[in-house]
Protein backbone atom coordinates (compact mmCIF):
# COMPACT_ATOMS: atom_id res chain seq x y z
CA UNK A 1 0.00 0.00 0.00
CA UNK A 2 1.29 3.48 -0.91
CA UNK A 3 0.87 5.85 1.72
CA UNK A 4 -0.33 9.50 1.47
CA UNK A 5 1.90 12.42 0.11
CA UNK A 6 3.63 13.55 3.33
CA UNK A 7 2.56 17.53 2.10
CA UNK A 8 -1.15 16.35 1.56
CA UNK A 9 -3.78 17.61 3.41
CA UNK A 10 -5.78 14.54 3.61
CA UNK A 11 -6.39 12.83 6.53
CA UNK A 12 -6.32 9.30 6.72
CA UNK A 13 -9.48 7.34 6.73
CA UNK A 14 -10.14 4.85 9.13
CA UNK A 15 -9.69 1.28 8.51
CA UNK A 16 -13.25 -0.55 7.38
CA UNK A 17 -14.90 -2.72 10.47
CA UNK A 18 -15.28 -5.87 8.76
CA UNK A 19 -18.44 -7.32 12.00
CA UNK A 20 -18.80 -11.10 11.80
CA UNK A 21 -21.26 -11.86 9.50
CA UNK A 22 -22.26 -15.52 7.94
CA UNK A 23 -21.26 -14.40 4.65
CA UNK A 24 -17.76 -14.41 5.33
CA UNK A 25 -17.43 -17.39 6.12
CA UNK A 26 -18.03 -18.36 2.33
CA UNK A 27 -16.68 -15.21 0.13
CA UNK A 28 -12.89 -14.99 -0.13
CA UNK A 29 -11.57 -11.15 0.35
CA UNK A 30 -8.43 -11.28 -1.02
CA UNK A 31 -7.28 -7.83 0.87
CA UNK A 32 -7.31 -7.62 4.66
CA UNK A 33 -7.69 -4.03 4.74
CA UNK A 34 -9.15 -0.95 2.31
CA UNK A 35 -6.79 1.85 1.09
CA UNK A 36 -6.46 4.95 3.36
CA UNK A 37 -7.59 8.26 1.94
CA UNK A 38 -5.32 9.54 -0.15
CA UNK A 39 -3.38 5.81 -0.66
CA UNK A 40 -3.43 3.43 -2.90
CA UNK A 41 -3.81 -0.34 -3.48
CA UNK A 42 -2.00 -2.31 -6.01
CA UNK A 43 -4.70 -5.25 -7.33
CA UNK A 44 -2.74 -6.35 -10.29
CA UNK A 45 0.32 -4.67 -12.58
CA UNK A 46 -1.17 -1.86 -14.03
CA UNK A 47 -4.37 -1.78 -11.72
CA UNK A 48 -4.76 0.32 -8.27
CA UNK A 49 -7.70 0.68 -6.09
CA UNK A 50 -8.23 3.74 -4.25
CA UNK A 51 -11.35 5.28 -2.55
CA UNK A 52 -12.94 8.39 -2.07
CA UNK A 53 -14.95 9.40 1.20
CA UNK A 54 -18.20 10.05 1.21
CA UNK A 55 -20.76 11.81 3.51
CA UNK A 56 -23.38 9.17 4.48
CA UNK A 57 -23.61 6.34 6.54
CA UNK A 58 -21.50 4.13 3.82
CA UNK A 59 -18.87 6.53 3.72
CA UNK A 60 -16.72 5.72 0.76
CA UNK A 61 -17.10 4.87 -2.78
CA UNK A 62 -14.20 2.54 -4.57
CA UNK A 63 -12.29 4.02 -7.85
CA UNK A 64 -10.21 1.87 -9.86
CA UNK A 65 -7.49 3.12 -12.35
CA UNK A 66 -6.15 1.17 -15.39
CA UNK A 67 -3.04 1.79 -16.79
CA UNK A 68 -3.91 3.13 -20.44
CA UNK A 69 -0.94 3.59 -23.29
CA UNK A 70 1.04 6.67 -21.95
CA UNK A 71 -1.81 7.14 -19.04
CA UNK A 72 -4.26 6.19 -16.67
CA UNK A 73 -8.09 4.81 -17.25
CA UNK A 74 -10.72 5.92 -14.31
CA UNK A 75 -13.16 4.07 -13.04
CA UNK A 76 -15.96 6.00 -11.41
CA UNK A 77 -14.93 9.66 -9.74
CA UNK A 78 -17.02 10.24 -6.17
CA UNK A 79 -19.21 13.07 -5.16
CA UNK A 80 -18.85 16.82 -5.24
CA UNK A 81 -17.48 17.83 -2.50
CA UNK A 82 -14.63 19.84 -0.94
CA UNK A 83 -13.39 16.98 1.16
CA UNK A 84 -14.07 14.43 -2.06
CA UNK A 85 -11.71 17.33 -4.32
CA UNK A 86 -9.02 17.56 -1.10
CA UNK A 87 -8.54 13.56 -1.80
CA UNK A 88 -8.46 13.93 -5.30
CA UNK A 89 -6.02 16.86 -4.88
CA UNK A 90 -3.64 15.09 -2.71
CA UNK A 91 -3.70 11.80 -4.58
CA UNK A 92 -2.06 13.80 -7.53
CA UNK A 93 0.12 15.67 -4.83
CA UNK A 94 1.66 12.11 -3.75
CA UNK A 95 1.20 8.68 -5.19
CA UNK A 96 -0.12 9.74 -8.62
CA UNK A 97 2.04 12.31 -9.19
CA UNK A 98 2.31 12.94 -13.13
CA UNK A 99 -0.65 10.90 -13.75
CA UNK A 100 -2.45 11.56 -16.73
CA UNK A 101 -6.48 10.76 -17.09
CA UNK A 102 -7.00 8.97 -20.57
CA UNK A 103 -10.82 7.74 -19.78
CA UNK A 104 -13.39 8.99 -17.49
CA UNK A 105 -15.29 6.02 -17.20
CA UNK A 106 -18.57 6.13 -15.25
CA UNK A 107 -20.74 3.13 -14.03
CA UNK A 108 -23.92 4.92 -13.01
CA UNK A 109 -25.76 7.93 -12.88
CA UNK A 110 -25.75 8.64 -8.93
CA UNK A 111 -23.50 11.15 -7.55
CA UNK A 112 -20.71 8.90 -5.58
CA UNK A 113 -20.09 7.43 -9.29
CA UNK A 114 -20.69 10.54 -11.53
CA UNK A 115 -20.55 13.55 -9.29
CA UNK A 116 -16.85 14.38 -10.22
CA UNK A 117 -16.58 12.92 -13.57
CA UNK A 118 -16.93 16.19 -15.18
CA UNK A 119 -14.50 18.18 -12.99
CA UNK A 120 -11.74 15.42 -13.91
CA UNK A 121 -12.41 15.13 -17.75
CA UNK A 122 -11.84 19.28 -17.61
CA UNK A 123 -9.02 18.81 -15.64
CA UNK A 124 -7.40 16.40 -17.79
CA UNK A 125 -9.23 17.12 -20.88
CA UNK A 126 -10.32 13.41 -21.08
CA UNK A 127 -13.11 11.64 -22.47
CA UNK A 128 -16.28 10.18 -21.19
CA UNK A 129 -17.33 6.98 -21.10
CA UNK A 130 -20.72 5.87 -19.89
CA UNK A 131 -24.10 4.38 -20.64
CA UNK A 132 -26.74 6.30 -22.79
CA UNK A 133 -29.24 5.97 -19.65
CA UNK A 134 -26.65 6.99 -17.28
CA UNK A 135 -25.64 10.08 -19.36
CA UNK A 136 -29.42 11.27 -19.84
CA UNK A 137 -30.58 10.76 -16.48
CA UNK A 138 -27.96 13.35 -14.97
CA UNK A 139 -28.34 15.77 -17.88
CA UNK A 140 -31.90 15.69 -17.17
CA UNK A 141 -31.77 15.80 -13.98
CA UNK A 142 -29.29 18.67 -14.15
CA UNK A 143 -32.00 20.22 -17.01
CA UNK A 144 -34.77 20.07 -15.12
CA UNK A 145 -34.15 21.05 -11.14
CA UNK A 146 -37.81 22.58 -10.33
CA UNK A 147 -39.21 18.92 -10.68
CA UNK A 148 -37.71 18.07 -7.46
CA UNK A 149 -40.41 18.95 -5.00
CA UNK A 150 -43.17 19.79 -7.39
CA UNK A 151 -46.37 18.35 -6.38
CA UNK A 152 -46.34 15.19 -8.76
CA UNK A 153 -43.11 13.92 -6.17
CA UNK A 154 -45.28 15.57 -2.87
CA UNK A 155 -48.72 13.48 -4.26
CA UNK A 156 -46.48 10.44 -5.05
CA UNK A 157 -45.59 9.83 -1.79
CA UNK A 158 -48.72 11.31 0.31
CA UNK A 159 -51.19 8.66 -2.08
CA UNK A 160 -49.06 5.94 -0.90
CA UNK A 161 -49.65 6.76 2.50
CA UNK A 162 -46.63 9.22 3.78
CA UNK A 163 -48.21 11.95 5.86
CA UNK A 164 -47.95 15.35 5.01
CA UNK A 165 -45.10 16.54 6.88
CA UNK A 166 -42.99 13.62 5.93
CA UNK A 167 -43.83 13.67 2.13
CA UNK A 168 -42.79 17.06 2.48
CA UNK A 169 -39.35 16.42 3.76
CA UNK A 170 -38.83 13.34 1.40
CA UNK A 171 -39.89 14.93 -2.08
CA UNK A 172 -37.15 17.81 -1.78
CA UNK A 173 -34.31 15.21 -1.27
CA UNK A 174 -33.97 14.64 -5.06
CA UNK A 175 -32.54 18.38 -4.97
CA UNK A 176 -29.74 16.98 -3.24
CA UNK A 177 -28.21 15.15 -6.51
CA UNK A 178 -27.89 18.89 -8.17
CA UNK A 179 -25.31 19.96 -4.85
CA UNK A 180 -23.48 16.33 -5.40
CA UNK A 181 -22.37 16.56 -9.48
CA UNK A 182 -20.22 19.02 -11.25
CA UNK A 183 -21.83 19.65 -14.76
CA UNK A 184 -20.92 16.93 -17.43
CA UNK A 185 -19.10 16.87 -20.65
CA UNK A 186 -21.98 17.98 -23.50
CA UNK A 187 -20.67 14.72 -25.55
CA UNK A 188 -19.46 10.99 -24.16
CA UNK A 189 -18.57 7.60 -26.25
CA UNK A 190 -21.58 5.62 -24.99
CA UNK A 191 -21.02 2.15 -23.52
CA UNK A 192 -23.47 -0.93 -24.85
CA UNK A 193 -23.78 -4.67 -23.60
CA UNK A 194 -21.78 -6.71 -25.78
CA UNK A 195 -18.98 -3.89 -26.27
CA UNK A 196 -15.50 -4.84 -26.28
CA UNK A 197 -13.67 -2.12 -24.74
CA UNK A 198 -9.52 -2.12 -24.40
CA UNK A 199 -7.81 -0.55 -21.78
CA UNK A 200 -4.09 -0.30 -22.12
CA UNK A 201 -3.10 -3.98 -22.27
CA UNK A 202 -6.95 -5.50 -21.13
CA UNK A 203 -9.60 -5.85 -23.15
CA UNK A 204 -12.94 -6.06 -21.56
CA UNK A 205 -16.64 -7.21 -22.63
CA UNK A 206 -19.27 -4.43 -21.25
CA UNK A 207 -22.40 -5.80 -19.03
CA UNK A 208 -24.66 -3.48 -18.35
CA UNK A 209 -27.17 -4.30 -15.55
CA UNK A 210 -30.88 -2.93 -14.31
CA UNK A 211 -32.49 -2.29 -11.13
CA UNK A 212 -29.93 -0.31 -9.06
CA UNK A 213 -29.42 1.72 -11.87
CA UNK A 214 -30.44 2.08 -15.33
CA UNK A 215 -28.22 0.41 -17.78
CA UNK A 216 -25.69 -0.39 -15.02
CA UNK A 217 -22.31 -0.26 -16.79
CA UNK A 218 -19.58 -3.65 -15.49
CA UNK A 219 -16.62 -4.61 -17.31
CA UNK A 220 -15.48 -8.18 -17.59
CA UNK A 221 -11.59 -9.08 -18.28
CA UNK A 222 -11.85 -13.11 -19.08
CA UNK A 223 -7.76 -13.12 -19.16
CA UNK A 224 -7.27 -12.30 -15.84
CA UNK A 225 -10.77 -12.88 -14.36
CA UNK A 226 -11.36 -9.34 -13.36
CA UNK A 227 -15.25 -7.99 -13.10
CA UNK A 228 -15.85 -4.29 -11.69
CA UNK A 229 -18.87 -4.85 -10.82
CA UNK A 230 -20.36 -1.19 -9.77
CA UNK A 231 -23.20 -1.44 -7.46
CA UNK A 232 -24.72 -4.61 -8.73
CA UNK A 233 -22.58 -6.58 -6.37
CA UNK A 234 -21.39 -5.60 -3.11
CA UNK A 235 -20.58 -7.70 -0.29
CA UNK A 236 -22.70 -7.82 2.91
CA UNK A 237 -24.53 -4.57 1.16
CA UNK A 238 -27.81 -5.43 -0.63
CA UNK A 239 -27.73 -2.55 -3.12
CA UNK A 240 -30.74 0.06 -3.37
CA UNK A 241 -33.32 -0.82 -5.68
CA UNK A 242 -36.30 1.59 -5.90
CA UNK A 243 -39.30 2.80 -7.03
CA UNK A 244 -39.32 6.53 -8.06
CA UNK A 245 -42.61 9.49 -8.80
CA UNK A 246 -41.11 9.06 -12.80
CA UNK A 247 -42.38 5.14 -12.93
CA UNK A 248 -44.56 4.67 -10.40
CA UNK A 249 -45.28 1.02 -11.57
CA UNK A 250 -41.53 -0.09 -12.33
CA UNK A 251 -40.75 -3.53 -11.62
CA UNK A 252 -36.87 -2.79 -10.80
CA UNK A 253 -36.52 -5.31 -8.64
CA UNK A 254 -37.41 -7.15 -11.54
CA UNK A 255 -34.71 -6.22 -13.35
CA UNK A 256 -32.23 -6.42 -10.89
CA UNK A 257 -33.04 -10.36 -10.01
CA UNK A 258 -32.98 -10.78 -13.93
CA UNK A 259 -29.53 -9.06 -14.12
CA UNK A 260 -28.10 -11.63 -11.34
CA UNK A 261 -29.21 -14.48 -13.03
CA UNK A 262 -27.74 -12.94 -16.03
CA UNK A 263 -24.29 -12.83 -14.06
CA UNK A 264 -24.34 -15.68 -13.04
CA UNK A 265 -24.92 -17.75 -16.44
CA UNK A 266 -22.26 -15.31 -18.30
CA UNK A 267 -19.59 -15.00 -16.09
CA UNK A 268 -17.71 -17.62 -14.47
CA UNK A 269 -17.61 -17.75 -10.63
CA UNK A 270 -14.02 -17.42 -9.71
CA UNK A 271 -13.64 -14.18 -11.13
CA UNK A 272 -12.46 -11.25 -8.98
CA UNK A 273 -15.41 -8.87 -8.08
CA UNK A 274 -14.38 -5.45 -7.99
CA UNK A 275 -17.35 -3.48 -6.45
CA UNK A 276 -18.41 -0.14 -5.84
CA UNK A 277 -18.04 -0.37 -2.22
CA UNK A 278 -16.50 -2.52 0.58
CA UNK A 279 -13.73 -4.91 -0.35
CA UNK A 280 -13.11 -6.91 -3.66
CA UNK A 281 -14.15 -10.48 -3.26
CA UNK A 282 -14.14 -13.75 -4.86
CA UNK A 283 -17.74 -15.65 -5.10
CA UNK A 284 -19.86 -13.82 -7.59
CA UNK A 285 -22.49 -16.68 -7.90
CA UNK A 286 -23.07 -17.41 -3.66
CA UNK A 287 -23.02 -13.60 -3.67
CA UNK A 288 -26.01 -13.42 -6.68
CA UNK A 289 -27.96 -16.48 -5.04
CA UNK A 290 -27.30 -14.59 -1.55
CA UNK A 291 -28.97 -11.72 -2.73
CA UNK A 292 -32.07 -13.24 -4.60
CA UNK A 293 -32.82 -15.46 -1.25
CA UNK A 294 -32.71 -11.36 0.72
CA UNK A 295 -35.35 -10.15 -1.84
CA UNK A 296 -37.81 -13.14 -1.54
CA UNK A 297 -37.42 -13.20 1.80
CA UNK A 298 -38.79 -9.55 2.04
CA UNK A 299 -41.26 -10.00 -0.64
CA UNK A 300 -42.27 -13.03 1.69
CA UNK A 301 -42.92 -10.37 4.52
CA UNK A 302 -44.80 -7.99 2.49
CA UNK A 303 -46.93 -10.78 1.60
CA UNK A 304 -47.53 -12.03 5.13
CA UNK A 305 -48.29 -8.31 6.08
CA UNK A 306 -50.86 -7.58 3.07
CA UNK A 307 -52.67 -10.68 4.14
CA UNK A 308 -53.42 -9.41 7.58
CA UNK A 309 -55.41 -6.47 5.93
CA UNK A 310 -54.89 -3.43 3.06
CA UNK A 311 -51.31 -2.39 3.31
CA UNK A 312 -50.04 0.98 1.70
CA UNK A 313 -46.21 1.49 1.38
CA UNK A 314 -45.34 3.92 3.71
CA UNK A 315 -47.23 1.17 6.35
CA UNK A 316 -44.92 -1.89 4.92
CA UNK A 317 -41.98 0.67 5.82
CA UNK A 318 -41.75 -0.59 9.00
CA UNK A 319 -42.32 -4.39 8.02
CA UNK A 320 -38.52 -4.01 6.08
CA UNK A 321 -36.96 -1.29 7.87
CA UNK A 322 -37.40 -1.64 11.63
CA UNK A 323 -35.10 1.57 12.93
CA UNK A 324 -35.89 5.13 12.86
CA UNK A 325 -35.23 6.69 9.72
CA UNK A 326 -34.46 10.63 8.68
CA UNK A 327 -36.24 11.69 5.85
CA UNK A 328 -32.92 11.09 3.82
CA UNK A 329 -32.71 7.16 4.83
CA UNK A 330 -36.73 7.31 4.74
CA UNK A 331 -36.65 8.24 0.84
CA UNK A 332 -34.56 5.28 0.37
CA UNK A 333 -36.36 2.74 2.58
CA UNK A 334 -40.15 3.75 1.35
CA UNK A 335 -38.43 3.25 -2.80
CA UNK A 336 -37.28 0.37 -1.59
CA UNK A 337 -39.99 -0.84 -0.05
CA UNK A 338 -41.96 0.40 -3.18
CA UNK A 339 -40.19 -1.70 -5.52
CA UNK A 340 -41.04 -5.08 -3.41
CA UNK A 341 -44.58 -4.83 -3.89
CA UNK A 342 -44.23 -4.02 -7.09
CA UNK A 343 -42.81 -7.17 -8.05
CA UNK A 344 -45.40 -9.01 -6.26
CA UNK A 345 -47.68 -7.21 -7.86
CA UNK A 346 -46.03 -7.91 -11.31
CA UNK A 347 -46.20 -11.80 -10.17
CA UNK A 348 -49.95 -11.74 -9.12
CA UNK A 349 -49.41 -12.36 -5.35
CA UNK A 350 -50.61 -8.98 -4.35
CA UNK A 351 -52.93 -6.29 -6.30
CA UNK A 352 -53.40 -1.82 -5.67
CA UNK A 353 -56.58 -0.75 -4.23
CA UNK A 354 -56.79 3.10 -4.79
CA UNK A 355 -59.15 3.97 -1.83
CA UNK A 356 -59.91 8.23 -1.97
CA UNK A 357 -56.96 8.81 -3.32
CA UNK A 358 -54.61 6.10 -1.43
CA UNK A 359 -53.22 3.40 -2.39
CA UNK A 360 -53.51 -0.24 -0.55
CA UNK A 361 -52.10 -3.19 -1.31
CA UNK A 362 -53.93 -6.25 -0.51
CA UNK A 363 -53.89 -10.04 -1.70
CA UNK A 364 -54.54 -11.02 -5.12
Amino acid sequence: MVRPHPDSPVKAAPLLNFNRDPVYDRLQFPFETAPDYGAVTEIAPGLIWLRIPLPFRLDHVNIYLLEDGDGWAVIDTGISTSAAKAVWDGLFAGPLQGVRLTRVIVTHHHPDHIGLAGWLCQRFGAELLTSQSSFMSSRVISLAPQDFGSRHYFDFYSSHGMSAEAAGLVAIQGNEYLKLIEPLPRSFLRLVMGDQLVIGSRSFRVFSGDGHAPEQIMLYCEDEKLLFAADQVLEKISPNVSVFAGEPNGDPLGHFLRTLRLMRAELPDDVLVLPGHRRPFHGLHMRCAELEAHHEERCDRIRAACAQGPKSAADLVPVLFTRELDPHQMSFAFTETLAHANRLVRRGEIAPQTQAGKVFFVPA
